[in-house]
């Protein structure tokens, strides 16, 4: 096209005003056919100029980044003038002020339906004659991708329902044999009475096995109850999230209580925190569920110590919360100086059903390790009896947050 157009500028001044008219009937049809694939295109596109007005913007660019009130006679207006959401206009910003080309980031928009999209802009120098004169943005919808990858881990994840069932299999076992037991003695006395006198066995009698028999249904209940919590698919709606606000609001949150069973709340998250793929009710169960073991076992090592001390001699316990960055992970560490775990227990931490409280379901670290997987990501300990535990979540960046991190970081040297 370009060939074609020097070639006719060229030649100009030779062709008749029919050959010129029919010349510019070509291009307006060609210029038209070429406007009508660029909006046309799933992907959206969008051509700035140094000042960042909007040179040429396509349907798709309009629909995935919510503008709905472009106008080309708004000369003064510029692109960052027309969004609304805050992070994408954070980046557009940064992107434009610091002068970076060939840069990403991933981001999540929410429809007017409520539903959650994935969206990747991809922001790259518009160049015209050996020099930069804008930047071209690509806008292109992944929530397809997105899902894809999560529907394949949750299939991978059913492979795990196995060791749940047997488990459950060998709960249900110990009621039901009570069960039948205890029905087997009071048919034998109900039998025994009908043949003898034929009066029906003392109702404390038959009301000492029907409360056992109630009681075991109770237990059978409650086991089917936490089994369906257990294999139940987590449903977990993924958004890319700062965990770094999470974290803090949380360690805000629950410092007071903390503070008031002689507990002292220590965090150090990492600066510059990456966006992670995460449900925030999800994962805020997961750090509710950590900081309310480590203070079980912090104060079931110090309470007794505590009240053996005089007044204002306590020993305080110790919940550190910190996080980092290696190797385009997010590490997460909850540390504490509880009571620790012996090998056994260490072994079997996030096994369903398995517990050593007295009044615990064994579901909850279960869970947080179920839900840490679904966000691709990984749970383990490390303990020492007497001295204290430490969990730690490693979860990945997204590869576009990575390529971004590594970007910053080399223009920084």
């Amino acid at each position: 096209m370009q060939n074609f157009s020097n070639r006719v500028y060229e030649k100009l001044s030779k062709l008749s005003e029919n050959q010129i008219e029919q010349l510019f009937s070509e291009l307006h049809t060609e210029n038209s056919v070429l406007r009508s694939i660029f909006q046309s295109l799933s992907t959206g596109l969008v051509t700035v100029d140094k000042n960042c007005r909007i040179l040429e913007i396509n349907k798709a660019a309009e629909r995935l980044l919510s503008i709905n009130n472009y106008s080309k006679d708004d000369e003064d207006l510029t692109l960052p003038d027309y969004i609304e959401d805050d992070e994408i206009l954070q980046f557009f910003k940064d992107c434009f002020d610091k002068n970076k080309t060939n840069v990403s980031d991933e981001f999540t928009i929410k429809t007017s339906g409520g539903s959650v999209r994935f969206i990747e802009i991809f922001v790259s120098p518009l160049v015209q004659e050996s020099s930069i004169t804008g930047s071209i943005i690509l806008i292109d919808d992944v929530t397809e991708k997105r899902n894809q990858e999560i529907l394949l881990h949750r299939m991978e994840a059913l492979a795990g329902l196995t060791n749940i069932a047997a488990s459950v299999a060998h709960e249900i076992k110990n009621p039901l044999g009570a069960i039948s037991i205890h029905i087997q003695l009071l048919q034998k006395a109900i039998r025994k009475k009908r043949e003898g006198d034929g009066m029906l066995p003392d109702k404390k009698f038959t009301e000492n096995y029907l409360d056992v028999v109630n009681q075991e249904i109770d237990r059978l209940n409650k086991i089917v109850v936490d089994f369906l919590m257990a294999v139940r698919p987590v449903s977990a709606q993924l958004e890319l999230v700062n965990p770094n606000k999470i974290l803090n609001d949380f360690v805000a949150f629950i410092t007071p209580e903390f503070t008031d069973k002689h507990v002292k709340v220590e965090s150090e998250l990492c600066p510059n925190c990456p966006k992670l793929l995460l449900d925030e009710k999800l994962f805020r169960e997961v750090i509710v569920n950590l900081a309310q073991n480590a203070l079980y076992a912090i104060t079931e090592r110090f309470d007794a110590f505590n009240k053996s001390k005089p007044f204002g001699q306590v020993v305080s316990g110790r919940l550190s919360i910190c996080s980092f960055i290696k190797d385009d992970k997010f590490i997460l560490t909850f540390t504490d100086n509880g009571t620790g775990m012996s090998e056994e227990t260490l072994s079997r931490v996030f096994e369903p059903y398995y517990t050593t409280k007295a009044n615990g379901t064994g579901l909850g670290l279960a869970m947080c390790y179920k839900i840490i997987k679904e966000f691709r990501g990984d749970i383990s300990v490390t303990s020492t009896v007497g001295q204290g535990s430490e969990f730690t979540i490693t979860l990945p960046v997204p590869q576009t947050t990575q390529k971004l991190l590594t970007h910053n970081s080399s223009g920084d040297k």
